[in-house]
């Protein structure tokens, strides 16, 4: 993912214009190289995860660029396969490696390890919120 991030940048792509972006374990790794990447990123999308080698975080994050970055992050209340639970406790630790105020945690009554409409809601407004249009 790191070498797809470089590809872009050496594209044309500010880094600050990429929200890297995943559902269960794509979205463990998108919160793990996010937080361990050089470039400064414009955000986050992580749905029904967890924070991958949590105990190696924020001494992970230490030399990361993304110690402000934006992360929305959301999970099914009902999920058998990630428990909400993980999620809730992931969503604790970012809050000690990034600026807390940036970690929102949303969660879906209802929601297994799926998607509803208005998770992909949250997700869009997240996006046209961190990237406008240029």
């Amino acid at each position: 993912v790191k070498a797809i991030i470089e590809h872009e940048v050496k594209n044309g792509i500010p880094p600050n214009r990429i929200i890297l972006g995943g559902f269960s374990q794509g979205g463990a790794l998108s919160l793990y190289t996010a937080l361990t990447c050089q470039h400064q990123l414009a955000g986050i999308v992580a749905l029904s995860c967890w924070l991958p080698l949590h105990k190696a975080f924020p001494q992970a994050a230490s030399n990361s660029m993304n110690k402000d970055i934006a992360i929305l992050q959301c999970h099914g209340e009902m999920d058998p396969m990630i428990p909400v639970r993980f999620g809730a406790l992931t969503a604790e630790k970012l809050k000690s490696v990034v600026t807390p105020a940036k970690v929102q945690f949303k969660t879906y009554p209802g929601v297994m390890h799926s998607s509803c409409p208005q998770e992909m809601m949250a997700v869009k407004e997240f996006i046209e919120k961190l990237l406008p249009r240029i």
